[in-house]
């Protein structure tokens, strides 16, 4: 088996129909197997994958598990040599996977890599970014970067610099589609179940970057990602909240407990900015 497409979904029924339609249609010359994870959407998701695409192998949860948790769920009965990670929201593109099979077994260096990410219009999409440091983390946290967008500590964040046309290494790629290898799992183990959602790749790539394995951006492969259609259906303080926690738990993982200690007194405040925005928002609706 060369590719584990695992795909974990929450109450997006229509845009994981086109995405699997997508996989279908456009992935030949490989073996592949798709594992769908839905998290209890209750939307129709279990009962359109069941007539429409029974030969994914579909794992109905009867609860949200979150997106780690799912992930490593579908991982755990995968046979493929590598493992895609993809978004429900996403749409593939002109053979993308096989073409990303294809970058990983001549980049032997490459233990991660991600596509070429694009909008629904085809202008690019920033998929790569820099590890965060605390200073920027605390700035997105209060939402600084929306009043200082110019901020440097967050344009070198953002990798604003980065040159999509070519592929090289990096520091991590968006979770929207990201391939590994089986091996890989070896060393590092499985995505931390502990992040319910965000963070869990920044925490993967990091994780297996201070083992001393790389992770690659390639545009020889273009995936359409329509971006944020599960959590988006969220209210602005729950995910907030969420965002804290994910981001408290990984400085605490990767910088120690002083830099957790910090995220956790500025929690308070991103929580009141949250609710301030979704009263500003709801009053403008």
């Amino acid at each position: 088996m060369d590719l584990s497409i695992v795909i974990v979904n929450w109450k997006v029924r229509d845009l994981l129909e086109k995405c699997l339609a997508s996989v279908y249609l456009e992935t030949s010359g490989i073996e592949f197997e798709v594992l769908i994870v839905d998290n209890d959407s209750r939307d129709g998701s279990v009962e359109m994958v069941a007539k429409k695409f029974p030969q994914a192998d579909l794992i109905a949860s009867n609860r949200n598990l979150g997106f780690a948790a799912a992930n490593n769920e579908a991982i755990a009965r995968s046979r493929g040599e590598f493992i895609l990670l993809l978004n429900p929201d996403t749409e593939i593109r002109d053979g993308a996977l096989q073409k990303l099979v294809t970058f990983m077994r001549r980049e032997r260096q490459a233990a991660i890599c991600g596509p070429k990410l694009v909008n629904a219009d085809g202008s690019l999409q920033p998929s790569v970014r820099h590890f965060p440091t605390l200073g920027v983390q605390a700035a997105i946290t209060l939402k600084l970067h929306r009043l200082w967008p110019g901020l440097p500590g967050v344009k070198r964040y953002l990798a604003a610099d980065f040159d999509y046309s070519r592929a090289s290494a990096c520091d991590q790629v968006m979770g929207a589609a990201l391939m590994f290898r089986r091996s890989l799992l070896e060393d590092i183990g499985p995505l931390d179940a502990g992040y319910f959602i965000w963070f869990e790749e920044v925490d993967f790539c990091k994780t297996a970057a201070e083992r001393g394995h790389q992770t690659w951006y390639t545009p020889e492969a273009s995936v359409l990602h329509h971006g944020g259609e599960s959590f988006g259906q969220l209210l602005a303080p729950r995910k907030q909240r969420i965002f804290n926690a994910s981001g408290r738990r990984y400085f605490l993982k990767h910088h120690g407990r002083p830099a957790w200690l910090v995220l956790l007194l500025l929690h308070p405040l991103s929580m009141l900015l949250a609710v301030a925005g979704a009263r500003v928002a709801a009053k403008k609706l």
